[in-house]
């Protein structure tokens, strides 16, 4: 029987029809989840959306893209918001937000921090990010749930006290859920990580922020967002072979590189577009945070309305359909830039090492890595995480896997298979496909983001060891994975993964090279495939979501003074009135600095609820352009060395407040808002830098801080790591002034350098109140 929607009643809201959709008891029977997980995401208010884009479209006096319409269609105040891309701040109405345990233990802990009883839009947090990949699943998952029961139980406490949904550890990867249960073309979600763009694969706005930013939405708070610029990216041809949809945003990604994306959504477009899955666009969304974008989003097609249908929601399907024409771009609609992509011509990819820009063919990444020292034995290959580990994925991973075995081969490498959700895990179980992988030599973990972030209890190399794996996540940073940073990670599709864990090197193209069987015949891999979907319904596996009472309001959340995983928050102080004088330069980091190397992931992820604990991980990833040693840097009141939180600290403790100055796309990688967070709670006053990426910029803002950039790109090589910085110009500041450094040498001399800032007006009071929750609080009374 098809899964069937009903819809109970229609609803008036802001003077336009809403439709609140609800799982019929039949697929709710069927499935053996309970209904009220479905019901928060329901919301689907097209009438609205439609009405604001016509306002809108009506202003501007010419055809939108589908970016424009969903994120215009979102506008707290469509009749006056100036609009005008790159440039002006929108008020922004998004329709629910969902968290990550790791950065769900901020965020509820700044929302318990502003007083206020309950969420304001539908909220969900998601247990995918504290369970450590050591031997398996089942093992794993209980291991975690042990470990980290301090942190669930606070989470599921907070949740239900404050009407958050809970999704359970074990039940699958945030992405994943959100795109089997939240997702809908046309709708706006935020999210506590930085992937959260995958949901544009089904044709919604999903855009990653940091906690703070999250509580704003959920306290009914207009959210604020730079008005994005819109890169096309054109699609002919189709897909076919061993080319996949992973291989179109590695090929973008060798384009734009890490940067090329910021401020602006991708958005695909062209008659290529139907040759690609519902699951394979997300993936193409999803890996849209290593350039730098805002979101990405595909237009509504019929892949999307099958992968609704089969997803339960066939009453949004056929809503979807109904406003299809607001769910496509407008024809004669103008890019800021435009891409053109012929899939007809591509071919598979690989990106890497250290660097999700780095891109290769698959057919010439051999050569390269020969000449390049790279290893090329392939030590550990890796399928799964957010970006691949679909349905369709293990299919055709799967379908790699079983051509080898049917010639007696198993894997050479070590071979890891990661689940997306309990749905994907339960329905390949069901079809065989676990089994498949398992005998080619594959361990099925948890479901969870595991080694994709650094939750990889690595034992087959020591650290420091040079070597190579080979994984379809979306992320290869220096010592991301396994934190080892003599580890040469490098991205690309799950079949290509499968297919040089079989072989065990790097220097093995599918299309052309031949494996040897044990009887020492030689033979070529046919092409993968995979279903899209499953022939029967997916599999839903055991029910994890907890979903949180009507009122919860008498229901208490503990935080012990005593915990070292949990820590209530204090608020940062206020600015002071007038300049930051003498400031000391704590670090100056030299070369690329991600969230990793300021906050990095793995064992610390632990401390994600504990502010001071987790500070003391406060940028031991950077590399000081002083000495080019990581974690060393100088204490200038002592003479002495020491790692950069222990010399924060030192100074903080001394009354002595300090900069940081960074290079180019400083803070790229995920949207961790600790990487704000630890340098305000320590002292920091003010991060100076050639650029820096969209989402850590935001966060730095909300917590207090300065992020300004220098108006010279090369006064970055004027800074000595014993100066002095004075920040002039705040009893003035206002948007688009500049502000300015007076730089004080050692030797006696200064300079006065120009910078740049794009704050404006309600962000300078965030400033001036010393945080964006400071400022909340202030606006209650």
């Amino acid at each position: 029987a098809s899964l069937t929607y009903v819809i109970i009643n229609k609803l008036l809201a802001l003077g336009h029809g809403v439709r609140r959709l609800h799982v019929s008891a039949a697929y709710r029977a069927k499935a053996s989840v309970s209904m009220s997980r479905f019901e928060p995401s329901s919301f689907v208010n097209y009438e609205r959306l439609q009405s604001n884009v016509d306002i809108v479209r009506k202003r501007l006096n010419r055809p939108l893209t589908l970016s424009e319409k969903i994120v215009y269609g979102h506008l707290d105040d469509p009749h006056n918001q100036e609009i005008d891309r790159g440039r002006t701040y929108l008020r922004l109405r998004p329709d629910r937000v969902a968290m990550q345990d790791a950065t769900a233990q901020m965020a509820m802990l700044q929302f318990i921090s502003s007083g206020l009883p309950r969420v304001a839009v539908p909220s969900t947090i998601h247990c995918d990010h504290l369970i450590e990949a050591q031997t398996g699943g089942v093992k794993d998952l209980a291991r975690a749930k042990e470990i980290n029961q301090e942190v669930y139980n606070f989470l599921a406490s907070a949740g239900a006290k404050y009407g958050v949904g809970f999704w359970k550890p074990g039940s699958g990867i945030i992405h994943q859920i959100i795109l089997e249960n939240y997702a809908y073309p046309g709708v706006m979600l935020i999210g506590t990580d930085s992937h959260t763009p995958n949901g544009g694969g089904l044709g919604a706005i999903c855009i990653g922020v940091g906690g703070a930013d999250a509580v704003d939405v959920m306290a009914g708070i207009p959210w604020e967002l730079k008005c994005p610029k819109v890169i096309g990216v054109r699609l002919t041809g189709t897909l076919s072979g061993w080319t996949s949809p992973k291989d179109i945003i590695l090929k973008v990604a060798g384009i734009l590189t890490v940067k090329g994306g910021t401020g602006a959504i991708v958005e695909y477009t062209g008659p290529g577009v139907d040759s690609i899955s519902c699951t394979g666009m997300a993936t193409i969304c999803n890996m849209g945070a290593e350039i730098g974008a805002t979101t990405s989003v595909f237009p509504y097609n019929h892949r999307m309305r099958t992968y609704l249908e089969k997803t339960g929601r066939a009453e949004i399907a056929t809503l979807s359909d109904e406003y299809s024409d607001l769910l496509v771009p407008d024809e004669g609609c103008e890019y800021d830039e435009l891409i053109e992509l012929n899939l007809d011509e591509l071919k598979p990819h690989i990106n890497g090492p250290f660097t999700p820009d780095l891109a290769h063919p698959v057919a010439d990444v051999g050569a390269v890595a020969e000449k390049n020292g790279w290893p090329l034995e392939v030590k550990v290959g890796l399928i799964g995480s957010c970006t691949n580990s679909s349905y369709e994925d293990m299919g055709r991973a799967a379908s790699v896997a079983k051509q080898a075995l049917d010639k007696g081969l198993k894997c050479k490498a070590q071979f890891t298979v990661t689940p997306g959700s309990e749905q994907i895990r339960a329905t390949i179980e069901r079809d065989g496909y676990s089994k498949i992988l398992g005998d080619v030599g594959g361990v099925v973990m948890a479901n969870a983001c595991g080694p994709c972030i650094g939750q990889w209890d690595r034992q087959d190399v020591k650290k420091g060891e040079k070597n190579t794996i080979v994984t379809s996540f979306n992320r290869n940073f220096t010592a991301r994975n396994d934190a080892n940073p003599a580890t040469h990670a490098f991205v690309t599709s799950p079949e290509i993964v499968t297919a040089m864990a079989i072989a065990g090197t790097l220097n093995f193209n599918p299309e052309t090279d031949y494996l040897t069987a044990p009887n020492g015949e030689k033979f070529k891999l046919d092409p993968p495939y995979g279903d899209e979907l499953p022939l029967k319904d997916f599999d839903p596996g055991q029910d994890t979501y907890q979903h949180p009472p009507a009122d919860g309001g008498s229901l208490r959340v503990d935080v012990s003074p005593e915990s070292n995983r949990l820590q209530l928050l204090e608020p940062f102080d206020k600015w002071s009135g007038g300049d930051l004088e003498n400031l000391k330069v704590l670090i100056k980091v030299k070369g690329k600095c991600t969230t990793d190397h300021i906050s990095a992931a793995g064992p610390w992820l632990k401390f994600r609820g504990h502010l001071d604990n987790i500070s003391n991980n406060m940028l031991i990833g950077a590399v000081n352009s002083e000495n080019d040693a990581i974690n060393k840097i100088k204490n200038y009141l002592t003479g002495d060395y020491g790692g950069v939180p222990d010399v924060a600290r030192h100074y903080k403790a001394n009354s002595v407040y300090w900069v940081v100055v960074g290079d180019d796309n400083y803070g790229e990688g995920s949207s961790r808002e600790h990487a704000a967070l630890e340098p305000r709670h320590l002292g920091g006053r003010a991060i100076i830098v050639k650029s820096f990426a969209r989402i850590h910029e935001t966060n730095l803002k909300k917590q207090g801080l300065l992020p300004l950039t220098f108006n010279n790109p090369s006064d970055y090589d004027k800074i000595r790591p014993d100066d002095h910085i004075t920040i002039q110009g705040l009893k003035t500041f206002a948007p688009g002034r500049p502000l300015s450094a007076l730089v004080k040498h050692s030797d006696g001399s200064e300079e006065t350098l120009v910078l740049n800032h794009t704050f404006n007006e309600t962000q300078i009071e965030w400033f001036k109140a010393g945080s964006a929750l400071n400022r909340m609080k202030e606006l209650q009374h």
